[in-house]
């Protein structure tokens, strides 16, 4: 008997303790969406906007969403995050919005769908709403939710707010839905912050919807909201902890706000049009273009009257920058970039290189796609090379053009131009999820004409769209939901258990947690899922420090990266104050780089004193890794070698100098001169290779990285298994292909 009981208890904390996870879980998504819906309500009624009900809820919630963001900004700028804080901003919006009176139905009220289309509508949103809501509720496992988007959320809720993150370029975005996500995960952690994601995507089909029902046409609503929520890349998107489906909902809300004021006059609407089109930004930064597209709508339509379009402006104007604004000063501050990791030509700093954001820019243009021809078969039906699939139906996406004929199908056509005019910048098929929308919406308009024929194609789509018969048209590596995980989402094991069983990363997480210091660095040449462990990784590519630390390591790996080059200037004593090096080639494929400056009076190398100043131009901030002794160190310009470019020293008084040396490694077709003491060098080379590996990993040391990550993909990864004595590392463990390796 009493072994039974022991094993009762044992059944019942095995269930105990899953359900606890996920009830944390959905608490956390709960408070977090109703405080949003909260502060939307609030905004939306004491504004006295003229609504029924369901735009009241789809837009409150809309609204309330960069209420909530710039809520938490405030908070994170005090560094007051902490959970009774939030407890209690929460309990307070819901109490005041449950308190305020709803707001008053327009009138005439809106039309209602027909009976038909109420069914086929309730029927696939709630077959994908299941689809959706156990994929995320479980494990959070999402390429970049893992990478980026939960780890910063995370990395400031311990913090209690913002803290400076030099280490990582994604740490430096606009990251307005990452603060609404950590909300939720101070609660509920990783599942719950995809689950706040869940949100927009659930709110979008209905708001759209609403949207037909108030302009008069709810049969293409109703389609063009299911469209929209069947699509593949849309339903893994939404379920994890990403942002572009929140962008899609809050540039459609923009949009639906400004067709109300275009109807109304009511400056009032312009507000939350205004807020929406700001957040935009604040969500992602190709979200910009909802700015100067809401500017020039109410300018265009108040152009007969000046005074008007001067208000309307402003209303719009000022409310988007109370949004926008407060991020570019945080990055100001912190990186002296306003819209790091980007335009750092225009503004130049230490923590980002401009070859790193030129690398990134020119393969998000292409994805590796030779011609952009494929593009409508790879975002139609593929779904592999630009990760992500919206599914056959909009190969139909050319008969959208047929709703020019009706003035929503041309407002609508013309919203989604616009903010398609980003996309070349990145051809992910997500950074299409905002077009589509409005795409649908004229898609369905056109199909309305051929009675029945909206109802086929949506609930073909539906079919197509259902994850256990995509494979027969997608790729098997397309990005998209594989079934409904209902033994994830409901810890059946254990999160811990299903995570190291069903996805590798959590298992290197754990192992740095277990391995690895709190005040510890560790260096990583390629990326790796930060969400669950809260070490500091240095990823090579996400930071002109990392790639500094990267190519330290680069030189002891490749000869071509070796000082093997001596640029020797000679000439007659002179007696000067500064020597200057000036780079006068034009490569775009080049950079220069120099991993010693030595200056000499009859071949005595002068001592580098404290009184000299040293300059560079490009990369100022590295200057003196020219200047340190250490040849496995070098200063890069780090952008295309251009003329112009120089390294100099002032020796702060007249110094007798008869040569200037340069020792750097093969960098074809730099040309340098003397400024002013000679134009035409001795060049030499060595031809035997140094071995510099653990002159690498001692400056790295030095620099507080206490530990090195490779993975089997690492180019070249053998060059530490094979000899990592010779590195001065200790491998302390290891898991599936990758390796942790310490410094001695």
């Amino acid at each position: 008997m009493a072994g039974a009981r022991q094993e009762a208890g044992r059944g019942t904390r095995f269930l105990y303790f899953p359900v606890k996870a996920v009830l944390y879980i959905l608490f956390g998504w709960a408070l977090t969406s109703m405080t949003a819906w909260a502060l939307g309500s609030l905004l939306l009624r004491r504004l006295r906007l003229r609504l029924d009900r369901l735009e009241e809820s789809v837009l409150g919630f809309i609204a309330g969403a960069p209420c909530l963001s710039a809520l938490i900004f405030v908070l994170c700028s005090c560094h007051l995050v902490y959970k009774g804080v939030l407890l209690f901003i929460a309990a307070a919006s819901i109490a005041l919005a449950l308190k305020s009176r709803p707001c008053t139905p327009p009138e005439p009220p809106p039309s209602s769908s027909p009976l038909r289309w109420k069914v086929i509508f309730g029927g696939v949103f709630g077959a994908f709403s299941v689809l959706y809501f156990f994929n995320a509720l479980a494990p959070e496992t999402s390429p970049d939710g893992a990478s980026y988007h939960i780890p910063i959320a995370s990395l400031f809720y311990r913090a209690h707010g913002f803290v400076p993150v030099p280490w990582n370029m994604f740490g430096n975005l606009s990251l307005g839905i990452e603060l609404i996500f950590m909300m939720a995960f101070a609660f509920g952690r990783h599942s719950a912050a995809a689950m706040v994601h869940l949100s927009f995507l659930l709110t979008l089909p209905w708001m759209m919807l609403a949207f037909g029902r108030r302009w008069g046409f709810p049969t293409a609503g109703a389609a063009a909201g299911l469209m929209v929520f069947a699509s593949p890349v849309l339903g893994i998107d939404g379920t994890s902890a990403y942002n572009d489906v929140a962008l899609a909902a809050v540039v459609f809300g923009t949009y639906y706000f400004l067709t109300l004021w275009d109807g109304e006059r009511s400056i009032h609407l312009l507000i939350p049009a205004g807020l929406l089109a700001g957040f935009a930004f604040a969500t992602k930064y190709t979200g910009v273009v909802a700015v100067p597209y809401a500017l020039l709508y109410v300018a265009w339509k108040t152009r007969h009257s000046r005074a008007d379009m001067l208000r309307a402006t402003m209303a719009v104007g000022l409310c988007a920058f109370a949004m926008i604004a407060p991020w570019l000063l945080k990055n100001w501050l912190l990186v002296q970039n306003p819209v790091a990791p980007f335009a750092n030509n225009i503004f130049p700093n230490p923590y980002f290189h401009i070859s790193a954001e030129q690398d990134v820019r020119e393969y998000l243009k292409t994805y590796g796609l030779e011609t952009f021809r494929s593009l409508p078969m790879e975002l139609a039906v593929r779904g592999q090379r630009l990760s992500g699939v919206f599914g056959p139906l909009f190969l139909l996406a050319p008969l959208a053009l047929l709703a020019l004929r009706t003035a929503v199908g041309r407002g609508v056509l013309l919203a989604a131009l616009v903010f398609a005019s980003t996309y070349f910048t990145n051809v992910g098929a997500r950074f299409l999820i905002p077009v589509l929308p409005f795409l649908s919406i004229a898609l369905a308009l056109a199909l309305a004409s051929v009675p029945g024929l909206s109802i086929i194609l949506v609930l073909a789509h539906a079919l197509s769209s259902w994850p256990s018969l995509m494979g027969v048209y997608c790729s098997q590596y397309a990005w998209r939901l594989q079934g409904i995980p209902i033994k994830g989402a409901f810890r059946r094991p254990s999160e811990d258990a299903y995570l190291g069983r069903t996805w590798p990363p959590y298992l290197v997480d754990r192992m740095l947690e277990a391995q690895v210091g709190p005040a510890d660095k560790v260096f990583s040449f390629g990326s790796i899922a930060e969400s669950y462990t809260s070490r500091r990784v240095l990823v090579n590519t996400q930071a002109a420090s990392n790639e500094v630390l990267g190519d330290m390591l680069y030189t002891a790996m490749f000869n071509d990266f070796q000082p093997n080059k001596i640029v020797d200037f000679r000439f007659a004593e002179r007696k000067v104050q500064r020597v200057r090096v000036i780079q006068t080639a034009t490569l775009p494929k080049e950079q220069w780089s120099v991993a010693e400056f030595r200056v000499f009076d009859h071949g005595r190398e002068l001592s580098r004193g404290s009184g000299w100043r040293l300059k560079a131009s490009p990369n100022p901030w590295d200057v003196q890794l020219a200047f340190d002794n250490a040849l496995v160190t070098r200063w890069r310009s780090w952008e295309h070698a251009r003329p112009g470019m120089f390294m100099e020293v002032d020796f702060g008084e007249l110094t007798s100098v008869d040569e200037v040396r340069l020792q750097t490694s093969e960098n074809p077709g730099i040309r340098l001169r003397l400024e002013g003491l000679g134009d035409q060098p001795v060049e030499t080379t060595r031809t035997d290779s140094l071995d510099f590996r653990r002159d690498a990993t001692q400056e790295l040391k030095r620099r507080g990285v206490g530990f090195i990550l490779i993975e089997s993909s690492t180019y070249d990864s053998e060059a530490f298994f094979q000899h990592a004595p010779k590195w001065g590392l200790k491998e302390v463990a290891r898991q599936g292909e990758t390796r942790l390796y310490r410094i001695e």
